[in-house]
């Protein structure tokens, strides 16, 4: 099959397109014909060796896919051959066929387009899961949205809309903040231009915002200390800015407010059930047609280096997805 292999550890320049030989599914494992694989700012850092999560080459990088069981392990009984599924893996998704574990597949309903689905589970999983389960957001509460434009934080405006609340997006151009307001965002700030602080405190008359989601980190997460309201809500979510930011205790203890980390990760295996019911209120709407996850462009599998130069340029709107 092809794959994409990372033969040393650095930037997208140091990925090719080969041929290579996958091992049968193990006991536990299901094989996974790939239709489509997502694209995660994480993927670069651990093809850099920069992630938590360290991978040593040869290897195959992509966390994030969805496709169709074409071969069950001996103890697998969840699903069959030919059911349609998404699922999250270490390594490998970037190239025709993965082997997963069976017990973090996710079924996708039979209407469910594959060629966005690879770009579908990880985004709205962490958020759906960030917002409810961490963040607490309730029906008329104001969210601020950091990174708004990108794969979470847009599904962090689409997801607080239909929640009730009043969604504020903040991003770093006229362009992003426009697609924004067509997915539902209520008020919008540009962050490269104006003060995040002062923006947040003028459009919520000087209270700030109940929920934070913050996906950015990095000097940002500052400001968001300083627009938070009483027993606000700040949302750890990542730190696509490549720092990690020092939490001020303090704005935090004059707030009541909480700094709350959100791991989707370590959620779904040790709350499988909540996170299944996650996912059915996701696909509740999708099927009533209230959400459409929002794929800004799918590149070939051999574009690969090309689809991570875009996202480390931020250039990506959304999420991008690898078509095999």
């Amino acid at each position: 099959m092809k794959a994409i292999v990372c033969k040393q550890l650095g930037g997208p320049e140091t990925l090719s397109l080969e041929d290579v030989n996958l091992a049968p599914p193990g006991p536990n494992e299901v094989r996974v014909r790939i239709a489509s694989a997502g694209i995660n700012f994480p993927d670069i850092l651990q093809i850099a060796g920069k992630y938590q999560f360290k991978a040593t080459p040869p290897f195959t990088p992509g966390a994030e896919v969805a496709g169709t069981v074409t071969a069950i392990g001996a103890k697998v009984s969840n699903v069959i051959v030919g059911d349609r599924v998404a699922a999250i893996v270490p390594i490998g998704g970037y190239a025709e066929e993965v082997n997963a574990n069976a017990d973090g597949l996710l079924k996708l309903p039979a209407d469910f387009d594959l060629a966005i689905a690879g770009g579908f589970a990880l985004a709205y999983g962490t958020t759906i899961h960030a917002l409810k389960q961490r963040g607490s957001l309730k029906p008329g509460e104001t969210l601020l949205v950091l990174g708004a434009a990108g794969g979470v934080g847009l599904a962090a405006v689409q997801i607080g809309k239909l929640m009730g609340a009043r969604v504020i997006a903040a991003a770093s151009s006229a362009e992003k903040l426009a697609l924004c307001r067509e997915q539902g965002a209520d008020e919008v700030i540009d962050y490269s231009k104006e003060s995040l602080k002062e923006a947040v405190k003028k459009l919520t008359k000087g209270q700030g915002a109940d929920v934070i989601y913050d996906p950015v980190g990095g000097e940002l997460a500052q400001d968001c200390f300083s627009a938070i309201n009483w027993c606000g809500r700040y949302l750890v979510v990542g730190f696509a800015a490549g720092t990690i930011p020092e939490i001020a205790m303090n704005r935090l203890l004059l707030k009541g407010a909480a700094a709350l980390g959100v791991f989707w990760g370590g959620f779904i295996v040790r709350e499988p059930k909540v996170n299944a019911e996650n996912f059915a209120e996701l696909f509740a709407w999708i099927a009533e047609g209230k959400l459409k996850p929002y794929i800004s462009k799918a590149y070939p599998l051999a574009d690969a280096a090309d689809a991570m130069r875009d996202m480390q340029a931020r250039k990506v709107t959304g999420k991008i997805v690898l078509i095999p």
